[in-house]
């Protein structure tokens, strides 16, 4: 088998690496500054215009998105794995500061309300992932504010809010296009302009602080998010386990049917005018001018209408319908930001299961004692840890089913690909296992994309951390899905499963294993197309709709598998 993706760091890569460890190594804070060069010189496939003068505005917005709202006030950031840590360094109560988040990234982050952000950190892939997206928002603030010192006269603030000539205008001092600028309105909104003139008058020098970054507190920062799952699910020891790794919103959605009940209150919430887009698809929907699913469409309203104040006592209510279906979450505190839910199959009501679900005679599920353990999908060594720690515990665990979304080089948006060969970075090991999922078992509940079944998949180090010439030498091995959690899970698969810690830079076989495994990608990004991303803009039902098919395509699984169970075991 020709092996060569582990050796496709390039040496820009390699060095930004070495260069961000090594700043990270002391003890006192560094600028971002320090790494803009490094940064530039791996011509990076998310950030290609780092060097030019003129703004990329894909790069800006898609770390505007993966950084909270509050970065425009930001001067030092502090990374650290838990409560201790921060309190070990003197930083006391920063769970009482402004609690901050990311649009298009989970991590607990925590504000001053001044200058300073504190952000817990779950593995090095945190750093990989955050470190390069706070250098590519830095050089392109830095490159707006030189841009707008060129401010004409007889412009204003409030012509660009009002009138289409002024927007116009102020695209051409930042030589942008209209679009581009409309695309950095969108995701500022209502701060749009307040943002811009900040932008204006300063610019960006933030420092960053790491406090710890030994292998033992990240370890600690994982045995502390599972103690707290074990006191309060304690059965979790003792009760057979199928372990998810997804989201915490589709399993909820199409186990208890909330949603789908509550339809009659959704459809007055269509009829507000601000609602009229959401109003006219769901007419498309009906009367199958799109080909999307109805369940699908009612569950995204349904998250739209309990963000309203009008809605809001319907949080209540799906908390208390999930508890009488054996539906518990588990909210982590104190560390990094990974939800858990444990749901006891033998509680559910067969008649609230969405219909995709369905149609099947589910009354045996009542004699189930198995549990689902379902965990908001960690970012890249995170799984490892989480994963290795749970296996430590839950016993058994007759399956690890892991959903994620990936970028494709070979499809589009919304297509489902499911491999079943990882190429990990992290390990430098190639993963060959069999995928319990074939396409056939996904493609009936996917209503925009395709299932690529029989792929090839690369684990890598961080979005920002591939540059065209890794995508060439992926893409020639037939490298196709690109992720970051698969490889950090096999490894952690393989110690489940083997007497001994999993090897590094090996070709290693997980076929025979004692319990199911199956790996669904969603696609979410097509690098090989710039800025075509579902995190540039908003998720919708077209997103949704790979990522309830796979959901589908588990829960089936896991009752199949299930009810084999129980009738073997009499």
């Amino acid at each position: 088998m020709e092996r060569t993706v582990p050796s496709t760091a390039s040496d820009e890569i390699s060095l930004y690496l070495r260069t961000i460890y090594s700043l990270l190594r002391t003890t006192a804070e560094f600028q971002i500054s320090a790494l803009e060069e490094t940064h530039a010189a791996t011509s990076s496939a998310l950030h290609p215009d780092a060097r030019k003068s003129t703004l990329d505005t894909s790069a800006f917005i898609y770390s505007i998105l993966r950084l909270p709202d509050c970065m425009p006030d930001v001067r030092s950031v502090i990374l650290g794995q838990s409560v201790t840590v921060f309190r070990q360094h003197g930083y006391n109560a920063i769970e009482k500061w402004q609690d901050v988040s990311a649009r298009a990234r989970r991590r607990r982050c925590f504000f001053n309300r001044k200058d300073t952000l504190a952000c817990y950190i779950a593995s090095r892939s945190d750093l990989d992932d955050m470190i390069p997206t706070l250098v590519a928002y830095q050089i392109e603030w830095n490159k707006l504010h030189l841009l707008l010192q060129r401010w004409p006269a007889g412009l204003t603030w409030r012509a660009v809010e009002e009138d289409a000539d002024a927007f116009q205008a102020l695209a051409e001092v930042l030589e942008v296009s209209v679009e581009d600028l409309e695309r950095l309105r969108t995701i500022w909104g209502r701060d749009f302009s307040a943002n811009l003139q900040r932008i204006a008058h300063k610019r960006s020098r933030i420092g960053v602080r790491l406090l710890s970054g030994s292998l033992a507190d990240y370890r600690l920062a994982t045995r502390l998010w599972w103690d707290n799952i074990e006191k309060v699910c304690p059965d979790l020891n003792d009760r057979p386990v199928y372990f998810i790794s997804s989201n915490t919103h589709s399993l909820p959605n199409l186990l208890t049917g909330f949603a789908l009940q509550h339809q009659p209150e959704l459809e007055q919430f269509l009829d507000r005018k601000e609602n009229r887009d959401l109003k006219d698809e769901w007419e498309s929907i009906t009367s199958r001018q799109v080909p999307s699913s109805q369940e699908n469409f009612w569950y995204y309203v349904m998250k739209k209408y309990q963000q309203s104040s009008e809605g809001r006592h319907l949080v209540r209510g799906q908390v208390k319908t999930e508890a009488e279906v054996g539906i518990q979450r588990v909210a982590s505190e104190h560390y990094f930001d990974v939800e858990a839910q444990r749901i006891e199959l033998n509680k559910l009501n067969p008649e609230w299961l969405d219909p995709r679900l369905s149609e099947h005679d589910y009354s045996w599920l009542e004699k189930s004692d198995a549990l689902i353990l379902n965990i908001d999908y960690p970012l890249g060594m995170g799984a490892y840890n989480l994963l290795v720690k749970i296996a430590e515990h839950a016993q058994p665990i007759l399956g690890v089913f892991i959903m994620g979304k990936a970028a494709t080089l070979n499809g589009r948006l919304g297509d489902v690909v499911i491999p079943n060969v990882v190429q990990d970075e992290h390990s430098q090991n190639t993963y060959l296992f069999q995928n319990c999922f074939k396409a056939e078992e996904v493609a009936p509940y996917l209503q925009f994309g395709t299932v690529l079944d029989n792929q090839k998949a690369v684990s890598v180090y961080g979005t920002f951390l591939q540059n065209p010439r890794i995508m060439d030498v992926i893409y020639r091995e037939g490298y196709t899905d690109i992720e970051m959690e698969a490889g950090p899970y096999l490894s952690a698969v393989y110690e489940m499963a083997r007497p001994k810690r999993h090897p590094v830079n090996e070709i290693v076989n997980l076929y025979n294993l004692s319990f199911e495994l199956g790996i669904l990608h969603y696609a979410s990004d097509t690098p090989l197309s710039k800025g075509k991303n579902l995190g540039a803009g908003t998720l919708s039902y077209f997103g949704m709709d790979s990522t309830y098919a796979a959901t589908v395509a588990i829960l089936r699984r896991i009752f199949r598998l299930e009810q084999e169970r129980l009738s073997i075991r009499g």
